[in-house]
């Protein structure tokens, strides 16, 4: 999760230090569209999912990162081995040159630095790193080369909102860091970018409720962050197509945080979704079948003053939508028409 947060902010802050800059990969524009417009001065900013990681070959990217790894397209991949092993192959064809990110804080990312070719760097928000960015008394430190921890801003002055942003931000710092962009450009883009479209994003206040599309929410952990963001009651609005996973670390993750005070339930897993919240304890919930209409209809009617409405499904969206996007889109168009 965050690919696509970091991959952007990457891209920003890669753009704010004067360098020709091209976003492309899995975040919707493909690295094939802009291959052959890039030369080797500019950078090339790419997010990679693990069904492309399966057939890599030749890939050798100068800095690559793996985020985090939590249960997700079990149905392609069929074990989380497996799909470690997907993750994992971003790095197989790097070298001494070249430089890797791993979360410190995710135990299935430290694994992977054994036997790696590449400089490995990391990032954490729980402790101070050998090389890489941490979270040092609420400020980010970035520590490169073997000089002594720098400050680079202050955790609160992270425009993108929520404990998982902090970490996609202290990722995009080594990363461009290893790329050699000065602090300050990394400080000032940090202090102003805005995050991306689906992923907690506001889409507008009514009757005092703010709408939140994260769209891109699309399985359980994602969701989770989303709701560990919120700062106000919430109705959640969940449920798409299965994946094959498990809803119980959801139902569990609603039930201990109480600001979750209602869940509207969409989509070919709302079921399923419905049997973890009972198995959970968790009965504030209701049905809303495969109407988007419906359920933003019901949310509105559950919501009050001061409230927030989250759709953040927890699952992909091919049930329903051609993809998380239209989904997004189609949330954002009903909120707007509500009067």
């Amino acid at each position: 999760n965050g690919k696509t947060t970091t991959t952007t902010l990457v891209g920003e802050i890669c753009k704010n230090a004067g360098r020709l800059t091209w976003v492309a990969g899995n975040i919707g524009l493909p690295l094939t569209a802009v291959a052959g417009q890039t030369h080797p001065e500019d950078v090339v900013v790419v997010e990679v999912s693990s069904f492309q990681c399966e057939s890599l070959d030749t890939f050798q990217p100068d800095v690559a990162a793996v985020l985090n790894i939590t249960e997700d397209h079990l149905n392609r991949h069929g074990a989380m081995c497996a799909y470690i092993a997907m993750k994992r192959r971003i790095f197989e064809k790097q070298t001494d040159t070249q430089v890797a990110v791993l979360n410190w804080d995710d135990p299935v990312c430290r694994d992977m630095a054994a036997g790696l070719a590449a400089r490995v760097m990391w990032f954490s928000r729980r402790q101070a790193v050998p090389e890489g960015a941490f979270l040092q008394n609420e400020e980010v430190m970035v520590a490169m080369d073997g000089a002594p921890p720098r400050a680079l801003c202050r955790a609160d002055e992270i425009k993108i909102p929520g404990a998982h942003n902090l970490e996609n931000a202290l990722a995009a710092a080594v990363m461009t860091a290893a790329l050699g962009v000065p602090l300050p450009v990394i400080r000032h883009t940090l202090r102003t970018f805005l995050g991306v479209e689906h992923r907690i994003e506001f889409v507008r206040e009514l009757d005092g409720v703010r709408y939140i599309n994260d769209s891109k929410g699309t399985n359980v952990d994602a969701t989770l962050k989303a709701v560990e963001a919120m700062r106000a009651p919430t109705v959640l609005l969940a449920g798409g197509s299965d994946k094959g996973v498990d809803f119980a670390p959801l139902a569990q993750g609603i039930l201990a945080q109480p600001l979750i005070r209602h869940v509207v339930l969409i989509g070919a897993t709302a079921q399923k979704i419905a049997a973890a919240l009972d198995n959970a304890g968790y009965k504030s919930y209701e049905h809303a079948g495969s109407d988007m209409a419906r359920a933003v209809d019901a949310c509105r009617a559950l919501a009050g003053p001061g409230w927030n409405v989250l759709l953040s499904p927890a699952c992909a969206s091919f049930d329903m939508f051609k993809d998380f996007e239209h989904r997004g889109e189609v949330f954002k168009q009903l909120v707007q028409g509500l009067r």
